[in-house]
């Protein structure tokens, strides 16, 4: 266990320069905003400016009037046709028809030559609506006679979840100890630099390509089949670069169908971007939970049972609603050994904007909580925090309590690390008033054990090509490269199988005419499309293999290939014959090899091609069977687990309850880390996101259901001058189920931060907070009521004393 060392690989397990590096830096990386077709018209959106209302009437007539426009569409144009991420929830579509559901739903859709006229034209489409009552919180939109969004569900409950492992009363009956806490956040925005966008292009032979700025093509590909009627294989979804995702762009969007519908009408492209209040307005972040949690104890710290309700504000549409209220239970059951456990979770219908999947999906609040309880039992009980946490501790071969199996698991090196490198020993407990240090762990998938729709597919393929001169290997993947380095993770890869340089790979991705890959969510892809990858890449190598073998009479299993050339387990053959061939076709380059110089990859592949044609090889990957057979039991299975822990420093002004974070140590067992930059990286972004949502981060909304912070400028998230001090440590558990080793660090590392700051702030100020983010308003008014009530109680024992003393005289 701790870190492998750099020696054992070649390729990964090292600092290797982004392979999409120079585009970015030199301004050469096209976004979708950025690409421009020939007769290409621009798209705009008619929403709602009401949370709830009926639809009477939509008059088209003056916008159609309109010199420039080419095309306006509603639901008499698009069908019925319902939609959504799980099948099981599908209750969207493109657009409304009878009512809307929060301010910002989709009514029509306008093409025209350009972007102005086409926002003329949305303004003179009038449309009649009568008012309807709306519900903007939990609690209403689950009161009795509450309006209700849809009529198939009633009470607004979008899912419900009932499960119980293990006896959890009957484990409360052996405790020592029971506590029980909340914590509720705000909704978030995932804040990503470039809003969604998309270009449709449907061609005369009904072909139809989308290129859009999404996590999942695939999933999108599939939706615009389903939903306008299109052959899967005349649809084409290419993924450009992209300005972050987080989550949001995880799911089609609306825009993307009326983008693609347009295009069918007018037979030209069709462009439509988002604007930020239009981010705002579509949301699909994530959600407000209110979270309640009973933790029972064993005097020494043993943790016996846990008790969790949970409700969920999901806004007007189901989105990713059904996992996350799944994921909010299910990630509790790890990383500590947890004999009981019960969980009682609503998903809740209310007229706001779709929350959605974000960084950490479902597990992030939930893990806030717990961890802030279990720190306050480790008070209550006079124990470390950290060693209360390693006594409770997982290790790799262990399975939780709702059957989710650590195959590795480094928790305890995490923690450790955490430990060591920020000085806890010293500093817990000795630290001047205002100043706090805290700690949590945090655990995530590494990739979802299922995907989104009931199939048996293949999760990701991979199809590598050698060109004709053997000299470059073609890697192609639809994986989704979004900004977190995937494509420099699966170039790595597929160098590191084949046996050959970096810089003789080139890599293509995001687009599904080359395979299935289910996208870049749930912090799959650098085990699922890793696995696929290196299975190409060794498919590669043993097909040019073979062919040396035939060539040169030597058994496969004794020859090998390495930073690109040829090694030889016995005696070296003698090259000549191969040699001289190879130089004869290239009479008059300069780079032909000597004939004492070792035999390369690129003679090698040469040969491969004479001999066998075009060389292609081909990976796949799926899980196998994962997790239980309760209901539900497929969110939260994964073919590993990613882990990580982390200490936090801060001050707190008490005078104003203004927050400075100080520093940041994190520690995240990544299985191996295939580039070791990417991975601090991500665990620098993680950390990034974490402190804002602790500290800044909410969503607001006006009592018409309108949000009244729909920029930049007014949500608040973590800017540069924010950053505290970071000591990322990476821990490598070597995971089995992954490629040579490695499993997931996107989204995983997110999850210890917030509870660390939680336990940071207790520490330097005494008070716990049960509520997100930790404003200087809200922090300065729970230190005054702190102060407040030991007033109030000194005043209680002063006159207890007085009275006892009289009657003593």
């Amino acid at each position: 266990m701790g870190e492998i060392s750099m020696g054992k690989f070649d390729v990964i397990n090292s600092r290797a320069v982004r392979v999409d590096a120079s585009d970015k830096v030199r301004g050469r990386a096209l976004y979708v905003d950025d690409m421009k077709m020939a007769g290409m018209l621009y798209g705009a959106l008619l929403q709602s400016p009401l949370a709830h209302a009926e639809i009477l009437n939509i008059d088209t007539t003056a916008a159609q009037r309109l010199p420039g426009v080419k095309s306006i569409i509603t639901h008499k144009d698009a069908g019925l046709v319902k939609f959504g991420v799980s099948p099981a929830r599908y209750d969207e579509t493109i657009f409304c028809h009878d009512k809307v559901r929060h301010v910002g739903d989709n009514i029509a859709a306008v093409a025209a030559t350009d972007l102005d006229t086409a926002l003329r034209a949305v303004s003179l489409i009038k449309v009649d609506y009568r008012e309807l009552p709306a519900v903007f919180t939990v609690e209403e939109a689950m009161a009795e006679g509450a309006p209700v969004l849809h009529a198939a569900f009633p009470r607004n409950i979008t899912a419900e979840v009932q499960d119980e492992f293990g006896d959890v009363e009957a484990a409360f009956k052996q405790c020592d100890l029971i506590k029980t806490t909340s914590l509720v956040n705000k909704r978030q925005d995932a804040a990503f630099i470039e809003p969604q966008g998309c270009i449709a292009s449907y061609d005369f032979s009904g072909n139809l390509t989308l290129y859009s700025s999404t996590q999942s093509p695939h999933y999108i590909q599939r939706v615009v089949s389903m939903v306008l009627g299109i052959p899967m294989g005349k649809v084409r979804v290419v993924k450009p670069y992209v300005g972050g995702g987080f989550g949001p762009k995880a799911a089609t969007n609306h825009m993307e169908l009326a983008a693609c519908l347009l295009s069918m009408k007018t037979g030209k492209p069709v462009k439509m971007n988002f604007d930020r209040q239009q981010v705002f307005m579509h949301g699909r972040s994530r959600h407000q939970f209110f979270h309640h949690m009973t933790t029972g104890v064993k005097k020494d710290g043993t943790i016996m049972a846990l008790k969790h309700d949970c409700y969920l504000n999901g806004g007007a549409y189901a989105s990713f609603g059904i996992a996350t209220v799944y994921y909010a239970g299910s990630l509790l059951g790890g990383p500590y050994k947890l004999p009981a456990m019960k969980y009682h979770g609503y998903r809740v219908y209310t007229n706001l904007p779709a929350c959605g999947a974000q960084r950490g999906h479902g597990g992030v609040i939930a893990r806030g909580c717990w961890e802030q309880q279990l720190d306050m039992i480790a008070q209550e009980l006079g124990i470390d925090p950290i060693e209360m946490r390693l006594r409770n501790m997982m290790s790799a071969g262990d399975v939780t309590c709702n059957y989710l199996d650590m195959s590795s698991l480094g928790m305890k090196e995490c923690v450790e690390a955490v430990r060591d490198r920020s000085g806890w020993k010293e500093k817990k407990g000795n630290l001047p008033p205002g100043k706090g240090i805290g700690m949590s762990c945090g655990f995530f998938v590494s990739g979802a054990g299922y995907p989104i729709y009931r199939s048996d597919t293949f999760h990701g393929t991979v199809i590598i090509k050698l060109t004709e001169d053997g000299g470059t290997a073609l890697v192609y993947t639809a994986s989704a490269e979004i900004g977190q380095g995937s494509d420099t993770t699966f170039a790595m890869i597929a160098a590191e199988a084949m046996g050959i340089p970096l810089e003789c790979v080139r890599l293509e991705s995001g687009d599904t005419d080359f395979g299935v890959d289910l996208g870049a969510y749930s912090s799959r892809q650098t085990l699922m499309t890793g696995l696929a990858t290196k299975e190409a890449g060794e498919d590669i190598k043993r097909q040019v293999l073979e062919v040396l073998s035939e060539e040169l009479h030597v058994p496969v299993e004794d020859m090998d290939i390495k930073k690109g050339f040829i090694v030889f387990k016995g005696e070296k053959p003698d090259i000549t014959a191969l040699r001289t061939r190879y130089i004869k076709e290239h009479r008059g380059w300069s780079d032909n090899p000597a004939m004492d110089e070792e035999l390369s990859f690129r003679e090698a592949s040469r040969m491969a091609f004479l001999s066998r044609g075009s060389i292609v090889g081909k990976g796949k990957y799926k899980p196998p069977i994962l997790g239980g057979q309760h209901k539900g039991a497929a969110v939260g299975t994964s073919p590993a687990y990613g882990c990580s822990a982390q200490v936090v420093e801060l001050s707190v002004d008490e005078g104003t309850g203004k927050i400075n974070i100080e520093k940041m140590t994190d520690a995240h067992d990544c299985g191996l880390a295939i580039n070791r930059t990417s991975v601090e990286g991500q665990m620098y972004g993680s950390l990034s996101m974490g402190l804002g949502e602790a500290l800044f981060e909410e969503v607001k909304f006006d009592d018409k259901g309108r949000v009244i912070n729909d920029d930049l400028a007014e949500y608040k998230i973590t800017r540069a001058l924010d950053m505290p001090a970071i000591e990322p440590i990476i821990v490598e558990s070597n995971e089995p189920n992954g490629p040579f080793g490695a499993k997931e660090v996107g989204e995983g590392a997110i999850m210890p931060a917030i509870p660390a700051i939680l336990n940071a702030v207790a520490d330097a100020i005494g008070v716990r907070i049960f509520e997100l983010p930790l404003k200087p308003e809200r922090v300065y008014m729970a230190i005054k009521e702190y102060k407040m009530k030991k007033e109030k109680e000194k005043g209680i024992e002063g006159k207890t004393l007085a009275g006892s003393s009289q009657k003593q005289a």
